[in-house]
């Protein structure tokens, strides 16, 4: 499955301080996420993790399409409780494992 992985290189940095709204968000990200295994999207996103860096958050996509299709449903559904921090092109998954 590491090769896997290469496949969501499409990244998204988000920040939120409610942990519902980490858990939906995830949410979107596999349902958005695309490719074989859609829960690399949201890997490395627990809660442990999240309080650990402020918050913040990464998910991945296989393409750019579906990241912004992402974004449209997150603004559309949960809009006002999360930012986007940054994006990124080339930020392949790592095995969590």
């Amino acid at each position: 499955m590491a090769t896997s992985h290469s496949q969501y290189h499409f990244s998204a940095t988000l920040q939120t301080d409610d942990v519902a709204v980490l858990h939906c968000l995830r949410a979107l990200c596999q349902y958005w996420a695309g490719g074989p295994y859609p829960q690399i999207g949201w890997g490395g996103t627990n809660q442990d993790d999240w309080k650990s860096h402020g918050g913040e958050f990464v998910v991945r996509f296989t393409t750019a399409a579906r990241r912004a299709s992402f974004f449209a449903d997150a603004k559309r559904l949960l809009a006002a409780h999360w930012s986007e921090v940054s994006r990124n092109d080339n930020d392949p998954a790592t095995p969590q494992r």
